[in-house]
């Protein structure tokens, strides 16, 4: 196949958004007002893909935990792997914090539509169980409770694999579960341009170009600072990891991967191109094939820093002040979060952006906004998160086999 030919069939359904919103932007512009009358053909899309994120998440992550016996063998590994993970998702986050306090992209645009719902008042104790606990199982049913549905899902995961043989049935369903929600989110998105369309002919017509202005402005500002993080970020990281000779070596070998996930847009189908990399690089073996498969699926540094544009933004739009240690704390919280647990499943760009609109209670409306700000900076997102990967698998490297080890790997 030509590299035409597979830069389409990759990028073909993303292409296919892009073409529907800049239909339904065009649509909007010339529509106006009455372009309202398109808005209950987005709002079809909206409650289908809301509707099916509770039953959805619930079988991805019990079914993932149920499965995996990762954590009882990887030991020492696997716990520094996550702390990792963790710490670099951090790092990545208040990158993008200090970014968009100089630069807001959507500065001046404020939606009249756009009503938060109350913050929660009360102690912080309460306030902690209730985020993560429920009084009754129906509660869980319910997009507003989605922590509390995310500790029941893993916890449920955790009791089918403590069943053993007798939990065998259990697991098989909740894997068929998931394996069947996967292919509903995937049905939900056939309608996806045609509603995407719709809700930005819309948009386009009740505000106009102040949205477009705000998308630019956003992706003029991600674009660099991701770039920035893959060469600044990721060169510190693999001199933390092997001083000169991993600067070195990392850059000599990790180009053919980042360039995969970026053609790509799949930190999965650049996985193979990483393990190579990471083995050229000199990165322990059992490190390497624990560390890259697993970061494929929960590390992202990239969606880290999108999600933190996307949540500034809607707090902008929305009319909240986007500032306060807290309010900063739980951005970053959120981040990691809807890039760990959703990055792994079917629709999970969606499914983490509606995580994001739920737990700050944000109109629908905001769906669509960030969705579409995603498919924009999905490439270097990508590439973002596939490197980060082989930096973490390098990070672990060190950590576990002491300051020498690319002597002990390489003879170097």
């Amino acid at each position: 196949m030509t590299t035409t030919g597979t830069f389409l069939r990759q990028w073909r359904f993303t292409l296919i958004l892009i073409g529907a919103v800049a239909i339904g932007a065009v649509t909007g512009y010339f529509l106006g007002s009455r372009a309202a009358a398109l808005k209950p053909f987005g709002d079809i899309l909206l409650n289908l893909l809301f509707t099916a994120v509770v039953p959805l998440i619930f079988f991805s992550l019990s079914a993932a935990v149920a499965g995996s016996s990762n954590l009882k063998r990887l030991g020492r590994i696997a716990g520094l792997m996550l702390i990792i993970f963790v710490i670099t998702g951090v790092i990545s986050g208040c990158l993008m914090i200090f970014a968009v306090k100089i630069f807001d992209p959507a500065k001046g645009a404020t939606f009249q539509f756009a009503v938060s719902e109350p913050q929660q008042t009360g102690r912080l104790a309460e306030q902690i169980v209730n985020t993560f606990t429920v009084p009754e199982f129906q509660n869980l049913l319910t997009r507003r409770n989605m922590l509390a549905l995310i500790v029941f899902a893993i916890l449920t995961g955790l009791a089918s694999q403590a069943a053993g043989e007798k939990g065998k049935p259990f697991r098989e369903f909740l894997v068929a579960g998931s394996e069947v929600m996967g292919k509903l989110i995937g049905l939900i998105m056939l309608y996806a341009p045609v509603g995407l369309g719709a809700y930005f002919a819309y948009l386009v017509g009740m505000f106009g170009p102040q949205l477009i202005g705000t998308y630019a402005r956003a992706v003029g500002l991600y674009y660099p600072l991701a770039i920035l993080y893959f060469v600044i970020g990721f060169s510190f990281y693999a001199f933390v990891a092997g001083g000169r000779e991993g600067v070195g070596r990392f850059w000599t070998y990790i180009l053919p991967a980042s360039l995969t996930a970026w053609g790509t847009g799949s930190s999965l189908a650049a996985l193979p191109a990483n393990l190579e990399s990471a083995k050229r690089i000199g990165v322990a073996e059992d490190i390497r094939e624990i560390v890259l498969p697993l970061g494929a699926t929960i590390h992202m540094d990239g969606s880290c820093l999108a999600a933190i544009l996307k949540i500034a933004m809607l707090f902008t739009l929305f009319g909240r002040d986007f500032s306060g240690i807290d309010v900063y704390a739980k951005a970053v919280g959120v981040a990691i979060l809807s890039g760990t647990v959703m990055s792994g499943i079917p629709g999970g760009g969606f499914l983490g952006e509606m995580l994001i609109v739920t737990l700050y209670g944000f109109g629908p409306e905001a769906l669509p906004i960030i969705s579409m700000l995603g498919t924009f900076v999905d490439p270097p997102a990508t590439m973002v998160n596939s490197s980060g990967d082989t930096a973490a698998a390098m990070l672990v490297n060190r950590l576990v086999e002491g300051k020498d080890w690319l002597k002990k790997t390489c003879g170097i």
